[in-house]
Order: structure tokens, then C-alpha cells, then sequence
């Protein structure tokens, strides 16, 4: 079993990568999406979306990051995703997923799925351009309308080469209401040969358990699930090894936001830190009610060293043992 970290525009960053991957339990995170438009960009583009490049394409805690491509134009994103893989990406993946309105009306991310050929000219160009021992991903949905097409999306992604797709089990059109469709990908997948990652509404173990049992896939990406419940791959990683694992209780939550990197980037400025805290704290009350007396402390806060004050008093280091990576 793979569990991977989605890609989270805005939100999953290269310190959130750190604090999620310093829990454990993931074995793949992917980057937000660098857009392509017209000309391959230069290194440091790059280096700002994914600065574990000067680590081996590696987080501290030794997890390899995928930069994640999103554009229209196929040979230049195959330019790109060389230049990608010679900085130290493990692998490249391609955007078919984005439903952001931005996004979609400049011909990337989700509205490629009205276009199956054209996804699959993409996917080619980059998979030729790329030397077989680097992996190429595809992270689609079922569709954008509607799913009426998703088999030949499916087929696509397959036949141009690619390794793995990571399959959101909703419609562009969908968003992000539940539920996840998963038991609409094994049809799709059917006698293929291509790796495949199961995605959409996985918030607890059971949901996980659930989505392997009717996707009938193994490996999983979790997004929003692990941002409001930060220990959950460690928690299914325990689960399917049949490992004890106490799980982080919410003082623990907090020591790990307040020593993550997530808060100790010198190029931020002090509204930074605030901003985060916040953002995080709107997805950890769905797991967490605490959250949101949290939230109301600091609601009026917007410099670092006052919120970091508030938190320090609800903090407590958890022990230092397999469980718990710090």
C-alpha cells in the first residue's frame, strides 16, 4: 500500500509537506502545480514550488516530492518536465484535475478532460521526453460535466505511457461535494495496465478501508483528510500493518504546527505565520472541536510572536518514539 500526499494549491506547500511527512505514513507527495504556458521556466521557478530540490527531491524526513505540471502546450511541457526531472524531481505529474474557473478557461487542469486526444498528446510528449527510469503521473478526474466520457480519459492516460493515474472519483462539475464515486473507477481500470491511486473523501480510516475495497485499488492520496487530521496516514499505515499506534492527541497537534518549517520561513512576512495558522486551523476543526476556540483566540492576532504565544500554552511534545517523528 502507497499513500500519497495530494497536491493542494495554496495550501499544501513545501512546509506543509515537512510537518505532514515528519508524522508519517506517506510515501509520495506532489507538488502544487507549476503552470506551463509558453517557454520552459528557469530553475528557480522550481526551487520556489519545491525547495526540497536542494535535498534530493526529498522532505526532511526522507519523502520524495513529484513536481506537478499543469499547461496546454505539449512539447513545452515535456521541455519542462526534463528540466523538472534534472533538478531532482522523483517524476513528473500532469493536471487534469484542477476545476479552479482561472485555471480551466486558459485550457488547463480539469477542462483537458473534454479532450481526451489532447491529453493524451501531452501525456506522450512528456513520457517520451523523460527517461523511463523517472515515473510519469496523471491526476485526472471522472470528468467535467458529467462522467460520460471517463473511459476514454482512462484510456488515454494508458495508452500514452504514463505509469500511475491518480483518479479523483467526482466530476469537475462536482467540486468537492461528497460523495466520492470510487465504485465507478474499477470499470474504468479493468485489464489496464498502469498503476492506479484512488482519491476523493477519505477523512478516517474506515473511509480509507472503504474507498481500497470499492475502487479495488490499494494505493491512496489523501488531501483534505490529512490537513484536518494530520496523523492519518501514520494511523491507516498502523491499521493495514497491524501496528499499534496511539494516534496524536490535540496538544500534540499543536507542537508540531508551532516547530514545523510551516512557521519558520525567514522570506514571510510577520502576517505569515498568523494567515497559516488560521487556514490550518479551518481544516483541523472537522477532526479537532477545539479548533475552533483555537481559532477564536487568535482571530484578531496577526503578529507571529502573538499567536506563537497563544499556542505555546496548549503545546505539549509527544514522546519521542516510532510513533512520533519530530
Amino acid at each position: 500500500m502507497k499513500l500519497v500526499l495530494a497536491p493542494m494549491e495554496g495550501v499544501v506547500d513545501f512546509k506543509m509537506r515537512q510537518l505532514l511527512t515528519n508524522i508519517g505514513g506517506f510515501d509520495l507527495c506532489v507538488t502544487e502545480f507549476v503552470r506551463v504556458i509558453d517557454k520552459c521556466l528557469p530553475a528557480k521557478v522550481f526551487h520556489r514550488y519545491c525547495p526540497e530540490l536542494n535535498n534530493n527531491g526529498l522532505t526532511k524526513a526522507g519523502t520524495p516530492v513529484r513536481v506537478q505540471l499543469l499547461g496546454q502546450v505539449a512539447d513545452v511541457l515535456a521541455e519542462n518536465a526534463v528540466r523538472a526531472i534534472e533538478l531532482g524531481s522523483h517524476g513528473i505529474d500532469l493536471n487534469f484535475g484542477c476545476p479552479a474557473k482561472t485555471v480551466n478557461k486558459s485550457r488547463g487542469g480539469a477542462v483537458l478532460l473534454k479532450d481526451p486526444d489532447h491529453m493524451y498528446d501531452i501525456i506522450k510528449a512528456v513520457r517520451d521526453a523523460v527517461d523511463t527510469k523517472h515515473q510519469v503521473s496523471a491526476k485526472i478526474r471522472l470528468g467535467f460535466d458529467d462522467d460520460s466520457n471517463s473511459q476514454e480519459i482512462v484510456d488515454a492516460v494508458v495508452s500514452a505511457g504514463a505509469d500511475s493515474i491518480a483518479i479523483h472519483a467526482r466530476t469537475k462539475r462536482d467540486g468537492y461535494n461528497p460523495p466520492a464515486y470510487w465504485e465507478k473507477i474499477p470499470p474504468l481500470i479493468k485489464g489496464k495496465n498502469i498503476a492506479v491511486v484512488a482519491n476523493g473523501e477519505i477523512w478516517q480510516v474506515e473511509d480509507a478501508l472503504l474507498c481500497q475495497s470499492r475502487s479495488q485499488c490499494s494505493d491512496l492520496m489523501l488531501g483534505r483528510g490529512a490537513l484536518s487530521h494530520p496523523d492519518l496516514a501514520k494511523k491507516i499505515k498502523a491499521h493495514v500493518n497491524n501496528e499499534q499506534y496511539n494516534g496524536l492527541e490535540w496538544e500534540h497537534i499543536i507542537y508540531h504546527l508551532i516547530h514545523s518549517a510551516i512557521h519558520q520561513d525567514p522570506t514571510q512576512d510577520e502576517k505569515y505565520f498568523a494567515s497559516r495558522t488560521k487556514q490550518w486551523l479551518g481544516y483541523l476543526k472537522r477532526q479537532y472541536p477545539q479548533a475552533n476556540a483555537l481559532f477564536d483566540e487568535i482571530r484578531r492576532l496577526k503578529v507571529k510572536g502573538d499567536v506563537a504565544q497563544v499556542l505555546k500554552k496548549y503545546a505539549k511534545s509527544p514522546q519521542l518514539d516510532s510513533n512520533h517523528s519530530v
